[in-house]
C-alpha cells in the first residue's frame, strides 16, 4: 500500500494504484492497436511468428476442441490454432475493443469466421462458466494483468478437467551479458521504433519496462502451480528472450 492506504502495483517502472492499472493498460493498447501487428514484426524482426509456431507445435491442437485465447488481440494465436485443429472453435478475448476490431479486419478472421468469436473481457474475471474450454492460451498479455494470480485462477476455473494452459511471454535471459545486451536494445531501440512507426514512444517504453518487471521462468512456473495446475513445465525461446509455460488441469 502507499501512504494514502491504496493498494499499489507496477505499471512499467511506475508504482500506481491497482484500481488504475487496467485503465492505463487499456489506453496503451487502444493507442497502438492500428500499428500493433506491424510493430511486432519490426521489433522482433519477425521472430514472434516463429515463437507462436513453436507454441502451436508444443500445444498440438486437437480436432474438435474449444480454445479460449485471452489477451488475444488481433487473433494471431487463434488463427494458428484453428488451422491446425479441424472442427475446433476459438474465442478471442481482449480488454481492448480496438484490438479486436483490428483482428476482425484480417483475412484469416473472415475465412475462419464460422469457428471464431470475439469478446471484450477481463482476464481476472472471465465471462464464462466453469469447465468451458479445452485449451487456454495467453501470449504477451499476462504481464499486463493487474493481479496475475487471479488471471491464473480464472484460467484454471474455465478449463475443463484435462484442459491445458499455455502462456507465451517475454522472459529473462539466464546469461547476464546477454541480458545486458538485450536490455540495451530494448530500452534504446524499441521506444524509438514506437515513435517512428506508431507515433507513440511512451506506450512502447511501458511495454519494455513491463518485460523487465515480469517474473523469471522458475518464479512464474511456481505461480502456475500455486493456481492449481499440474505437470507444469517451460521451454525457453531464443535463449530466454521469451518462454513458453505449460500446465494441465488434472
Amino acid at each position: 500500500m502507499n501512504e494514502s492506504g491504496k493498494t499499489v502495483t507496477h505499471f512499467g517502472f511506475q508504482d500506481v494504484p491497482e484500481s488504475e492499472k487496467a485503465g492505463m493498460v487499456h489506453g496503451v493498447f487502444t493507442r497502438v492497436a492500428s500499428r500493433y501487428d506491424i510493430m511486432n514484426d519490426v521489433m522482433s524482426v519477425g521472430v514472434h511468428r516463429l515463437w507462436k509456431d513453436a507454441m502451436m507445435d508444443w500445444l498440438a491442437p486437437r480436432p474438435g476442441t474449444r480454445l479460449l485465447d485471452v489477451a488475444g488481440g488481433t487473433g494471431d494465436v487463434a488463427f494458428r490454432y484453428l488451422k491446425r485443429a479441424p472442427g475446433a472453435s476459438a474465442m478471442v478475448l481482449d480488454l481492448t475493443a480496438s484490438m479486436l476490431d483490428e483482428g476482425r479486419l484480417r483475412a484469416d478472421a473472415e475465412a475462419l469466421s464460422a469457428r471464431l468469436d470475439w469478446v471484450v473481457g477481463d482476464a481476472m474475471a472471465l465471462p464464462f462458466p466453469a469447465n468451458s474450454f479445452d485449451t487456454y492460451t495467453i501470449s504477451f498479455g499476462i504481464r499486463n494483468v493487474t493481479r496475475i494470480n487471479e488471471a491464473l485462477s480464472e484460467a484454471y476455473r474455465v478449463l475443463r478437467p484435462g484442459g491445458r494452459l499455455m502462456v507465451l511471454e517475454f522472459s529473462q535471459l539466464p546469461n547476464e551479458a546477454l541480458q545486458w545486451a538485450y536490455d540495451r536494445y530494448s530500452f534504446n531501440v524499441i521506444p524509438a521504433m514506437g515513435q517512428l512507426i506508431a507515433q507513440d514512444r511512451d506506450s512502447y517504453q511501458y511495454l519494455v519496462e513491463s518485460i523487465r518487471r515480469f517474473p523469471d521462468q522458475e518464479t512464474f512456473a511456481r505461480m502456475i502451480r500455486e493456481a492449481g495446475f499440474g505437470q507444469v513445465s517451460y521451454r525457453n525461446l531464443s535463449l530466454g528472450i521469451a518462454a513458453l509455460h505449460s500446465g494441465w488441469k488434472i
